[in-house]
């Protein structure tokens, strides 16, 4: 409080309640932007935590700079995440995040977590409640956004094999689903590297590597779903013209692909108990497909979440939970989902101003004070006009899905207009005045909420709310082979007759579940601010601020907050700091904390409307009296600086024997500064002349300066021969550095070699055959690096003796017709290499007749020795396989001389010969 408090003028308030003008807005944005350049980027309103990003590192969040925090009040400190716990004494996977305009990694579903810890505070476990997935993501983004991260990491991560067997390509533009919004690439997003994050995270959450297959499976599905295509007969029907996405579904889904294909071109109807199928147009075949992609996401995206809190379980463990939800929402369009989570933005304003007031009244009627009613906001009009049964827009858009008839998006805007149209929150195009219809569409209506007008296009929104999936897709669904499937597509949900809850009214009653967990936690709130949209240290964008001050509703809370005392503070903190401007509570107070306080606040001439005594704390009503206090500590502070400097005079004038050898120190000091300022005053001159020859001037500076770099050098000097740091010398040095690193080196790899062995000797020969060749041209290399060189692989010693062979290895041979694979042994002799089956001779390619060998880059065990096909001795080209393809290779290289060794590195990158 004291660095606030002194230093206000340029460092602002620490809490905004102190602010002399708390009601205006730039008032406030001015004090973030006073702390901000200070890099003071917490700020308290009360007990609510405000930061602001600082895009650079702190170092506010050390070992030593926490421990600051532990045990003490809320206010003895500068603000700081840690504190807010302290007061109190309490200390999916890629898969629903996706880029949004605002946003590169946003999260596109709400989450309530409870997050369990051990009796030694360490997080062991949690549980998480996941809200309102934006499903209409997986089929539809708006220009300059993206799908779900897991696609394009999936597209862009994905193993050659995998992505083969998915039936997917390493191209996001192949797929519908993935082009809408013309965003394929983000500058900030690595999807290679973030699938390699994924599949390791899909481990530690203990997915098998079946479980794992099916999910990925599900996820290339989606993808395929998109790239069906439908056709139009004369008669209006529609039929599928892609008929290789349905084999792909097919096999991905684990269904039968006719049956698929019917559901997704006919409508079964159930009618008086008799089963009908009505085939769908051209649109209805389109929405069937997307709504069973959204479905099918969605419900897997449900399944994920039930997976992870099932690996997060923990038992008898304290429990804080963090709720993780969207931000207000305002975009140039705005549709369904944008409505959905500004509602949830209501009704989160409106318990945090209710917990707010509570807070305060609280701790008034805790202290005795007189609760004072506040003034404030309630926006408990608009969350009414939202979710009130039957005339409320949820209850409204709900009786417009159900009705029968031709409902439509229109008609649900035409029955806002009958029911709620006079209502103040609401507007719409036809009900606005000429000013308003000049910038609203005849398509939108707008809701006034606490944080501004939204304008809200209701094309969709049936669709959207309804989110309903025809009947025999679900049951295709419920047929499937994929054991996630069908945990996600319950065959029960067949039999039931009832229709199936909308999704606004879902969501509203796991909102209403949500607010019910809330209230019954002890909140601590931290509101969130991006300085600038750009992530640059020290830009502070004023007008991106005051639009999130104004959606955070801070104004609001900061007024609630103010309407009573700006300041309260327990007895003995606020009597500890100001006791020194009372004479009768200098310099101890003997009697009641209350007296003391009440005795201190007379004597500084405190009026009785200006603050109130609790039972245990002061309030004080303005900011103003408390900083008249602080400018008399700030006096007061001089003043006993100067009397105690004459008392400790008066002390010190008997003591001549200590005055005496209190001078004999100082004289000594005094020449040790002399003799550091001689020396520093010559090493600057030294350092202002360093680049001139050696002279009087410089000599102390470049004496110090070799021994000092040598000194170093000795410090850090290489420990083995890999090692290739070496300190940095000065100009002076550098031709000498540079002799004394290449004498060391050579020592170094002398010792080294001295102590090969022979065995040693010939694996490291080898390996350097196999990296002149391989290095950077074959994909599985990397992995034969740490691996010794066999001399032959489980071969019976009876081969080796008969051929007078070095080496043996069990391959495969391919017959050059058909790629009939044959089991066979390759051996290396002197002059030739033999390939035989049980000891028997099958073929013999002398090194002399050898051409050249080809292989792929990839990873594979493929290779082809190359003899001319006229030569009937050696029958042509060879084509073999081994498991130890580098090792094989490398041998034959070596005991052909190496005559072979300029042909394997073309041929790394011929065409990849394909066994299947």
């Amino acid at each position: 409080m004291e660095s606030a408090l002194t230093a206000r003028d340029r460092v602002g308030v620490q809490d905004f309640v102190l602010l002399e003008n708390h009601t205006s807005e730039a008032a406030f944005i001015e004090n973030l932007r006073k702390r901000f350049k200070e890099n003071l980027i917490y700020t308290y309103i009360g007990s609510v935590l405000v930061s602001v990003n600082p895009y650079k590192d702190l170092e506010i969040y050390t070992k030593n700079h926490m421990e600051r925090y532990r045990g003490v009040n809320f206010y003895e400190v500068s603000p700081h995440i840690r504190a807010v716990p302290t007061d109190r004494q309490t200390d999916c996977p890629a898969f629903g995040n996706a880029k949004t305009l605002r946003n590169d990694n946003s999260s596109r579903f709400g989450k309530y977590m409870d997050i369990q810890f051990d009796f030694k505070g360490a997080p062991v476990g949690g549980h998480i409640l996941n809200y309102l997935l934006e499903k209409s993501r997986v089929v539809h983004q708006n220009h300059g956004e993206r799908n779900f991260h897991i696609f394009y990491q999936l597209i862009e991560g994905g193993e050659e094999d995998l992505l083969r067997r998915l039936g997917l390509e390493r191209n996001p533009q192949q797929y519908q689903y993935l082009v809408k919004g013309n965003c394929p690439k983000v500058s900030s997003i690595n999807d290679r590297s973030d699938w390699k994050v994924v599949r390791k995270a899909l481990s530690v959450i203990g997915f098998n590597e079946d479980e794992v297959e099916e999910l990925l499976n599900i996820i290339a599905s989606v993808l395929h779903l998109g790239n069906i295509q439908y056709g139009g007969e004369d008669s209006g029907n529609a039929y599928i013209t892609t008929d290789t996405q349905i084999k792909y579904l097919a096999r991905l889904l684990g269904v039968d692909g006719l049956v698929l294909k019917e559901a997704l071109t006919h409508k079964k109807i159930i009618a008086k108990g008799e089963e009908l199928k009505s085939p769908l147009n051209l649109e209805q075949a389109a929405s069937a497909r997307d709504a069973l992609s959204k479905a099918v996401y969605g419900r897997t995206f449900t399944w994920l979440v039930n997976k992870i809190n099932v690996s997060l379980t923990y038992k008898n463990a304290s429990v804080i939970g963090l709720l993780d939800i969207y931000g207000f929402e305002v975009f140039q369009h705005n549709s369904f989902e944008q409505f959905c989570i500004n509602y949830c933005n209501e009704k989160l304003q409106q318990l945090f101003i209710q917990l707010t007031l509570k807070s305060e009244q609280d701790e008034y009627e805790a202290e005795g004070i007189t609760w004072e009613p506040v003034q404030y906001f309630n926006n408990k009009i608009i969350c009414d006009l939202v979710e009130e049964k039957f005339k409320g827009i949820i209850s409204i858009l709900d009786e417009e899905c159900l009705r029968p008839g031709d409902a439509s998006d229109i008609t649900f805007l035409e029955k806002l207009e009958n029911t709620v149209g006079g209502h103040a929150h609401l507007t719409t195009h036809k009900l606005a005045d000429g000013k308003t219809r000049k910038v609203m569409g005849r398509e939108e209506f707008r809701l006034l909420h606490y944080a501004g007008e939204v304008n809200y296009n209701v094309n969709g929104f049936l669709d959207k709310n309804n989110d309903l999936l025809f009947r025999n897709l679900k049951e295709v669904m419920c047929m499937s082979d994929n054991k996630i499937l069908t945990q996600c597509f319950d065959r029960a949900e067949l039999k039931d007759s009832k229709r199936p809850e909308t999704a606004a009214t879902q969501f509203k009653t796991s909102l209403a579940k949500l607010m019910e967990i809330l209230m019954s936690k002890e909140p601590s709130y931290v509101r969130c601010i991006k300085p600038n949209d750009a992530k640059q240290a020290g830009r502070f964008d004023e007008v991106l601020i005051r639009h999130q001050v104004k959606y955070l509703g801070l104004m609001e809370n900061l007024r609630v907050r103010r309407a009573g005392f700006a300041y309260r503070r327990h007895y003995e903190t606020f009597l500890q700091r100001y006791k020194s401007l009372c004479p009768e509570t200098w310099p101890s107070w003997q009697g009641k904390l209350a007296d003391g306080v009440s005795t201190l606040v007379k004597h500084l001439g405190y009026k009785p409307e200006e603050y109130k005594l609790g039972r245990s704390k002061i309030f004080i009503r303005f900011p103003k009296t408390l900083f008249a206090t602080e400018d008399a500590l700030e006096t007061r502070k001089h003043s006993l600086g100067e009397r105690e400097r004459e008392r400790e005079r008066e002390r010190e004038s008997p003591v001549v024997v200590q005055a005496w050898w209190k001078g004999i120190l100082a004289c000594r000091r005094a020449q040790r500064r002399r003799q550091a300022a001689s020396t520093i005053r010559r090493f600057i001159k030294g350092f202002i002349y360093r680049h001139n020859e050696r002279c009087p001037e410089n000599e102390y500076f470049l004496d110090y300066v070799r021994y000092s770099f040598l000194m170093k050098l000795r410090r850090n000097l290489p420990k083995t021969v890999l090692d290739k740091s070496w300190p940095t010398p000065p100009t002076a040095l550098i031709e000498a550095s540079e002799q004394l690193r290449k004498l060391y080196m050579q020592n170094m790899v002398w010792s080294y070699c001295k102590r090969i062995n022979p065995e040693w000797k010939l694996q490291l020969e080898q390996k350097m055959v196999a990296s002149e060749i391989f290095k950077n041209k074959k994909d599985n290399y990397p992995q034969s690096v740490p691996k010794l060189f066999p001399t032959a692989f489980d071969t019976p010693s009876v081969y080796l003796s008969h051929y007078l062979s070095s080496y043996a290895v069990p391959v495969t041979k391919y017959d050059r017709k058909g790629y009939k694979a044959r089991p066979r042994q390759l051996l290396l002799t002197s002059n030739s290499a033999v390939i035989v089956e049980e000891a028997k001779l099958k073929q013999r390619i002398d090194y002399a007749a050898l051409k050249g060998i080809s292989v792929s880059s990839l990873s594979d065990g493929v290779f082809v020795l190359h003899v001319p096909s006229e030569d009937k001795k050696q029958k042509g080209d060879v084509v073999l396989q081994s498991d130890h393809i580098i090792e094989t290779l490398t041998k034959v290289a070596i005991c052909a001389d190496k005559a072979v060794v300029g042909l394997l590195d073309s041929p790394c990158t011929a065409p990849r010969l394909n066994s299947r």
